[in-house]
């Protein structure tokens, strides 16, 4: 599969309202993905009043905020974003397979896109590299995902 290219991607997804569900736990990562999300939202015509970010303490924390978010009604769509790396005992295993479940669970429940920026990687210099200011920083890949859905259940509905 071929990396997201911003500059390519065009979505009209009308007037939409967006929360963006980031995890403090690995901080430095998941500030980048954060700001790679909302500067390709900006970058995609959706209003900074149009985006509402809030923090959780960490990648496990994600799918119930999530859900709290879709439930609100507020929201057309949701993008959450963490970042686990891998240590020396199996946390990694159990947080990444729980964390992906809920995050698909919810976005099923809730009839919602939740756009999935979780990174799960081995060290450090991977999760840098896919958060960077760079093509490869999987916020903007989420932000992309989940304009591309919303513009998806328009054309369903006949909104286009």
């Amino acid at each position: 599969m071929g990396q997201f290219r911003p500059e390519e991607y065009s979505f009209d997804t009308g007037s939409v309202r967006i929360a963006v569900i980031a995890a403090r736990w690995n901080a430095e990562i998941t500030d980048s993905l954060l700001a790679g999300a909302v500067r390709t939202l900006a970058r995609q015509g959706i209003e900074n009043t149009a985006i509402e970010t809030y923090r959780v303490p960490g990648a496990f924390e994600l799918p119930i905020a999530s859900q709290r978010a879709a439930r609100t009604g507020r929201f057309d769509a949701v993008i959450a974003l963490g970042c686990v790396i891998r240590g020396d005992t199996p946390h990694f295993d159990y947080v990444c397979s729980e964390t992906t479940r809920g995050i698909g669970q919810v976005s099923l429940n809730e009839n919602l896109p939740i756009a999935f920026g979780l990174l799960t990687t081995d060290n450090l210099e991977q999760a840098l590299v896919r958060a960077g200011d760079n093509d490869e920083n999987k916020g903007e890949e989420a932000a992309l995902s989940v304009l591309e859905m919303l513009a998806v259940f328009n054309q369903m509905s006949g909104a286009e």
